[in-house]
């Protein structure tokens, strides 16, 4: 059966496969390599004739040397309490599609839920949504291959605390558990998936099929220089690769990699990047010593994104920021 075919089957609930076997957590990272944020804030989730993304881009994706996408999903503005929150057939064949293209491409899948404002806001207010939307994603995706993972969701913030999110966090895994024993899931502690506040995470001891991810924006002065959501429309002009900003990271990530040897725990990388505003050449370096760093320690990792901002393509030219992809993918010697 065509690898297409097996993930349409699989992420349609059918039952027609039996589910795939255990993977290992680690070999697992391992198969995740390099990967990039996709699809977060395409028109694609309204329309699909309105999509930015398109096939063609996930066989590029793949020719150019990535493992992996991760799937940014939105799915609150599709749930509705008067319909016990289920989400619609069109939500659905989207991410059918989704699957299957990069399936198809042999790439890895982490569908990443990306509620992170709205959990922060009011986790009381949303709970009931959160644990509905893996609910369905359990049962919809019950005979996916392992190559498709679940991330419980993104940066964890705000009054979603590290003491909430422990809760949240095994409430979604036993939804997710009764269906899916093995499959491999991943969670991050709260404050943004923060890598100073990796200590306070609690996952189930027993649970072994799980992958840690942490975020990595430091220091937000340079990475997220004229980016208006952070107030910072204005400050610009920061660059980046001194040796001491170098040892900043190299310190950052020893920390959370003797947390993880401690833990016996995987690390992704799920998020890091620098915003456009930033100086062309600075961004190079950075983006190139953040994932080498990250690949030394033996992590996956996720650029942050593909497209709208912090870019990796540019739809318009229809072409790969080169210098970045560069960074991220070194041109074979």
């Amino acid at each position: 059966m065509r690898p297409v075919l097996i993930a349409l089957v699989a992420c349609a609930g059918l039952q027609a496969l039996a589910q795939p076997e255990p993977l290992d957590a680690f070999e697992q990272n391992r198969r995740l390599g390099r990967g990039v944020n996709i699809l977060g804030y395409d028109p694609i989730w309204r329309a699909r004739d309105r999509a930015r993304f398109q096939e063609k881009h996930f066989r590029r994706i793949k020719e150019a040397g990535f493992n992996h996408v991760r799937i940014n999903l939105h799915p609150f503005n599709h749930m509705d309490r008067t319909n016990q929150w289920a989400l619609g057939p069109g939500w659905w064949a989207t991410l059918d599609w989704a699957i299957a293209q990069a399936t198809a491409q042999g790439l890895q899948v982490v569908l990443d839920l990306h509620e992170f404002n709205r959990m922060g806001q009011d986790p009381q207010g949303h709970r009931e949504q959160f644990l509905a939307f893996w609910k369905q994603v359990a049962a919809h995706c019950q005979n996916a291959p392992n190559s498709v993972l679940f991330e419980l969701l993104n940066e964890p913030n705000s009054k979603l605390t590290p003491t909430l999110w422990n809760q949240y966090l095994r409430e979604a895994l036993a939804i997710i558990r009764a269906q899916h024993p093995a499959r491999t899931v991943v969670v991050g502690p709260g404050f943004w998936n923060s890598v100073d506040h990796l200590t306070e995470l609690e996952l189930p001891a027993q649970d072994r099929h799980l992958i840690v991810t942490v975020h990595y924006y430091k220091p937000m002065q340079f990475t997220h220089q004229g980016a208006p959501w952070t107030g910072q429309r204005d400050k610009v002009g920061f660059s980046w690769g001194t040796e001491a900003e170098k040892q900043a990271v190299q310190k950052d990530f020893a920390k959370v990699n003797a947390w993880a040897k401690q833990q016996n725990r995987p690390i992704y990388l799920g998020e890091f990047g620098a915003y456009d505003k930033a100086p062309m050449d600075s961004r190079v370096r950075y983006i190139d010593f953040v994932a080498r760093t990250a690949e030394a320690h033996g992590w996956s990792w996720a650029y942050w994104q593909f497209d709208s901002d912090f870019i990796l393509w540019d739809m318009k030219r229809d072409s790969w920021v080169e210098p970045i992809l560069r960074a991220l993918i070194p041109a074979k010697q």
